[in-house]
Order: structure tokens, then sequence, then C-alpha cells
């Protein structure tokens, strides 16, 4: 009974998050496009879907991932050997990422459209390793008791200088895998192994040295998948890009063969944080699972939760955002294109469960400093303004190399400007923004702009619009911080 009212409220707040976007599409389909959309009701069962999967993925957390890893996290940081949480930095922060939901639609979206020259497993290992090594990185830093605005500084100026050398085929979705890294596993996880390190050690403040290590999970992979693409394009072919693969056209499994099949994927994408659990809880800490039965129930949970999740996603999501997409730009002009964009990513961010999780244990870190209502709607608006600023760059064929490379050069100045306090909470929130319900609607929005407009590569045109929107909350964050550090002191000037 416990399980099932638990389960019925999970549920209930996956709707709740789903229902901006009903509400956005619904009025523009009504109010401006004054139709409905092709296969209507295969997207509501889609949606409903997607809502049962992430209740029964989020439910599993609950029982298994979360509690383990924070309590791992906890002996870890009390036993104080420096290899051994390095170690475990590396390995939650791999495994996490391995099994992360929205990475896997990216990478095998990024595979079909490339026509296989890009490697989906290939992808996420790459990613999953770069992760788990800046995990390692981020807990030395927390343990140094080193500043983050030079990590991100140097950071921040290799990925732009590699970015000039990348081909333009890579580019957009190196800074989407960033952008997905941290999503409904991870950020919980890793944040709260970086904040209980830092209340745990002598020295340091849990909201200058806590936060950041969501932030060095998303820059590092831009620079991995970067230099993977400078491989992969660097012989002669042809690109492929003409396609549209969102898996909206297909069965998401044929007959028992393909359930089993998908079941066994997913079961596949769990394995390596089950095991990275069992290692060290085991054989490092010696200790057993302190309810081990709710612990194996969560694991099933999850692994059911996240195949509900993918089938809901090519039934319901994805048809969305190219159907959205197809039917806006055919209307006279881009205003209403510009419109939805502004629309859906300040709705879906506002109910993203990440930021109103990492705003909350901001608020109570910072102790007076930030108010957790203001950094969400600070945070939905940079989306909001990213997505559009995207979707402008679709619309008129530019290079994503100049956005981006301006992009992050105003973010490195704001960083040298903005207050320490700010400065690792800003970057953490430009990682939280993208949802298991955002990526999926956001991803599929591109790739439909890109394959209906004449003379747009999917692939190079299509990916892009999520690191759009893990760039510009960083801006907004940091230039509200530096607005208010700059009103205070006027105010102790005239007084």
């Amino acid at each position: 009974m416990y399980y099932l009212k638990a389960f019925a409220s999970a549920f209930l707040h996956a709707l709740k998050n789903l229902l901006p976007i009903v509400l956005v599409v619904g009025i523009f389909q009504v109010a401006v496009l004054k139709q409905l959309p092709d296969g209507l009701w295969s997207m509501a069962l889609g949606l409903l879907i997607v809502a049962v999967g992430v209740a029964l993925f989020l439910q599993g957390l609950e029982l298994s991932i979360f509690p383990v890893g924070k309590s791992l996290s906890h002996q870890f940081a009390r036993k104080g050997s420096v290899p051994v949480l390095l170690a475990f930095g590396f390995a939650l922060g791999f495994s996490a990422v391995v099994a992360e939901p929205a990475l896997i639609a990216v990478a095998h979206q990024a595979e079909e459209i490339s026509g296989g020259r890009i490697d989906a497993f290939i992808l996420r290992m790459l990613v999953a390793f770069s992760v788990g090594s800046v995990t390692a990185l981020g807990v030395l830093r927390t343990i140094l008791g080193l500043p983050l605005h030079w990590f991100m500084i140097v950071g921040y100026i290799t990925v732009v200088i590699i970015t000039w050398f990348a081909p333009a085929e890579i580019v957009g979705l190196a800074y989407d895998s960033g952008g997905v890294t941290t999503n409904v596993v991870t950020v919980p996880l890793v944040a709260a192994l970086g904040i209980g390190l830092a209340a745990s050690i002598r020295g340091r403040n849990p909201l200058i040295d806590g936060f950041g290590l969501v932030a060095l999970a998303v820059m590092v992979p831009m620079i991995s998948v970067q230099l993977y693409g400078i491989v992969v394009y660097s012989g002669d072919g042809d690109i492929s890009g003409d396609l549209v693969a969102t898996g909206a056209d297909e069965p998401a499994a044929t007959g028992i063969t393909g359930m089993v099949g998908e079941l066994l994927g997913m079961i596949r994408d769990v394995l390596p944080i089950i095991l990275t659990v069992l290692f060290f809880q085991y054989l490092v800490l010696r200790k057993g699972l302190a309810n081990p039965r709710r612990v194996v129930f969560g694991f099933i949970l999850v692994i059911f939760g996240l195949y509900a999740f993918v089938v809901g996603l090519k039934l319901g999501l994805f048809p969305i955002g190219t159907s959205m997409a197809e039917q806006l730009i055919g209307l006279d002009g881009f205003l209403f294109v510009y419109l939805f964009a502004f629309a859906i990513g300040f709705a879906t961010t506002m109910a993203e469960p990440a930021l109103i999780a990492i705003g909350q244990q901001a608020e109570e870190a910072a102790t007076g400093q930030i108010n957790g209502n203001v950094i969400r709607l600070l945070v939905a608006l940079g989306v909001a303004i990213g997505i559009t600023i995207g979707v402008h760059r679709i619309i008129a064929g530019d290079s994503m190399h100049f956005y981006i490379i301006g992009g992050y050069t105003v973010v490195i100045l704001l960083t040298l400007l903005a207050p320490r306090y700010i400065v690792a909470l800003a970057y953490d929130l430009g990682g939280v923004t993208t949802s298991e319900v955002t990526v999926p609607l956001v991803t599929a929005l591109g790739i439909g702009l890109a394959s209906n407009i004449d003379g747009r590569n999917v692939l190079i045109d299509g990916f892009g619009l999520i690191a759009f929107a893990s760039i510009f909350p960083i801006v907004t964050v940091m230039s509200y911080a530096i607005l208010a550090q700059w009103i205070t002191t006027r105010r102790e000037v005239t007084s």
C-alpha cells in the first residue's frame, strides 16, 4: 500500500511537470494554428507513458540509488581517504551518466542522423568517462579548497579554442552532450557528494566549495566529444544529415522479442551504477546494505521506468516537437516560432524538479543570501532566452561556432566580475536546466526546424538548442548577482 501511494504521488508529480508543456502546446494549437496535430491520441498516450515511466524511475531512485549513493558519500567523507574518495567520485560520475535517459536518447538520434558515423555507444562511453574523470577532479578541488572560477575560466577558454577547430557536424552535438549529462540521476548524487564533502571538511563553505561538481560535469564532455568529432570527420566521406531520426515513425519494440531486447538494454544501461554501488559498499567499506530487499525492488522500478520512458518518448514527446516545428514553419514569418521557443523554455524550466532541488539546497547553504524562487525565475528566463536565440540561429542558418564562442566569452567575463559566492552555483544551475522531459522535446524541436527549412543540415543545425539552454542561465544568474552587489554597494556608499 505504501509503494502504491508513493507511486501515485510520483505519477501526479510527473504529470504536473508535463502540464506546462501540454498548456503551451495546447494554446499554440488552438489560438495560433487552429488545428489539431496528426496522431493526437498517440501523442497523448505517449505523454501518459512518459509520466508512468518517470514516476517508476523516480520511485526506484528514491528506494535504491539516492539513499545508497548519499550513504556512501557520507561514509567516504568520514573515512577521509583521498584515493578512495577520488575513485568513488569517478565511479559515481561514470555510472550515473551511462544510465542517463536523456543522453541515451540524444546519442541514438545522433547515430541515426549521422548514418552511423557517430557511434551511440562510443559517444555515451566517452561522455561517461569524461564525467567520471571530472567528478574526481571536482572532489579533489573541494578537498584542497581550490577556487572554482579558475577551473571554469581555463576550461571554457579550452572549449572555445577547440570549438574553433572542430567540424560543424559535431559542435552542436558536443554542447548538447554536455548539457544532458547532468539530469535526474546525476544531479542529486553529484550535488550530495560535493555538499557532503564541503560540510564535513573544516574550513570549507558548502555554497562556495560544495557546488561546482555539476558545472564541471557539463564542461568536460564538450571538449571530449568535439575531439571525438575531429577524429571521426577527419577523413573523406559524405556527411549524413538529411534524415530525421526521432523514432516517431516506428514502434518502440516489435513483439515479445523487441520488448525483451528493450528491457535487456535498460538492464545494461543501469548495470554500471548497480555494480559501482555494490563494489564500494561490500568490497571497499565492507558493510552490507541497510535494506537490500528495498534496494533491489528500487533497481527493478528504475529499469521498468526507463523502458516506459523511452517508449513514451517515441510515441509522445518526439512527435510533438517535430509536429510543432512543421506547423509553425508553415505560417507566414517566424514570429510564432520564436514565441513558442520562449514559452516552452520558460514553462518547462519552472517545473524542473532538479532545479527546484538545487534552489532549495542553495537557499539553505547561503543563509539568507539567496532566494530559491528568484533563482528559479532567473534560470527559467535564461533558458527561454537561450532557446529563442538557438532557434534564431537555425532559422538564420548562422554558424554555431560564433554563437557558442560569443556566449562563453560573456560567461568568462561575468565570472571575473561576479561575487565569489554565486559562481559555483551559477554554473551548476546551467547544468540542471534540462530535464528528462525537456531534453527530448527541445531536441526534437531543433531537428524538426532544421529538417523543414531549406538549406539546413539536420546534423549541423538540428542539434545545439540544449547548449543554449545551458549557457544563458549562467548569464542571467551572474548578472543578477553583479547587479545586486552593485546596488548594495551604492546604498552603503550613499548611507
